[in-house]
């Protein structure tokens, strides 16, 4: 799911965009104190940026220049200031487009999604898998589920990654002993048994209880 953030002082609009972009399947999220934008940012870690020109405490090109120095995440200008000198001022602040206030949300939508597009698909996509909300990272080998991340053995993370990848299907313990060894030789079952304990204790932790479930002469699986 795509976090975005916007600085944005007139609360009304920013409501509004943040109900439409939400039924999209956006997270998003305003800032609420715009003295410090940089705190809510490193906090949200967003995918995209929505920044107004005119705002209280530091204007737009300040915010958009002091998250250019930390981040390199897109950043939309949106203002009524839509003349020449500010559509380049925003383009050479580091801006990746700027839409004219008023907009229709259509017209925002569409080119948020063309920036994402342009930003993320055609970097190459971040090979995820994911189940019941839960997304495993196969970048990093993290597991992410309701904004909280989960820290993974390298064991725990081979075993939930064959899991998913057979959700649905019963996986042997074989199987998994050989995925998690990648050998032939002997390795007592019971070391198995031991790291699908703490997987587990750790996904019922974080709320994904019964995620992974056994079956009796089979093996587990994930469903």
């Amino acid at each position: 799911m795509y976090k975005i953030l916007m600085i944005e002082d007139d609360l009304s609009m920013a409501r509004a965009v943040k109900r439409h972009l939400e039924s999209w399947g956006y997270k998003v999220e305003y800032v609420k104190d715009l003295s410090h934008v940089l705190s809510e940012f490193t906090a949200l870690d967003p995918h995209l940026v929505l920044v107004d020109i005119m705002l209280p405490f530091y204007n737009g090109y300040h915010w958009c220049s002091e998250i250019r120095k930390i981040s390199n995440v897109p950043v939309i200008f949106i203002s009524s200031a839509s003349d020449n000198m500010n559509i380049v001022m925003a383009m050479n602040m580091g801006g990746d487009d700027f839409i004219a206030k008023p907009f229709d949300l259509s017209v925002l939508t569409a080119k948020l999604q063309a920036v994402l597009r342009r930003t993320y698909d055609l970097a190459g996509k971040i090979p995820v898998l994911e189940h019941r909300d839960a997304i495993l990272n196969l970048g990093d080998t993290t597991l992410t589920y309701k904004d909280q991340k989960i820290d993974l053995s390298k064991n725990e993370f081979r075993i939930l990654q064959t899991l998913m990848e057979n959700k649905g299907r019963v996986v042997s313990r074989d199987t998994l002993m050989m995925r998690l060894w990648e050998t032939d030789n002997y390795v007592e079952e019971n070391t198995l048994t031991v790291n699908i304990a703490r997987l587990r204790k750790k996904l019922d932790h974080a709320g994904l209880t019964g995620f992974i479930t056994t079956k009796v002469g089979g093996g587990y699986m994930v469903q």
